[in-house]
């Protein structure tokens, strides 16, 4: 548990071990939501980075992907197809 003072202009200084906890960086934002357990505060970023993983979970799989490689090799084959279908017209 840690403990923050609220100065009179509405600024709190968040301790160190939150913002380590959080990820929080000089000059990042954070996000207040209202949960039925109380006000909660997040780092943005990091819960859309979460929010990406839950989205593509399992698409690696799906996709056949089993090391980095594979992904490499899928983003030059989806750049080429791209830039084929972007040049097509201009042969």
């Amino acid at each position: 548990m840690e403990l923050a003072k609220v100065t009179t202009k509405g600024q709190v200084t968040i301790p160190i071990a939150i913002r380590k906890r959080l990820g929080i960086k000089n000059g990042d934002k954070l996000l207040f939501m209202e949960k039925p357990e109380g006000i909660v505060m997040v780092n943005p970023t990091m819960m859309a980075l979460e929010k990406i993983g839950k989205a593509f979970e399992g698409e690696a799989e799906r996709l056949g992907l089993e090391n980095d490689d594979d992904v490499v090799t899928m983003i030059k084959e989806v750049r080429k197809e791209n830039w084929v279908k972007r040049n097509a017209g201009n042969a």
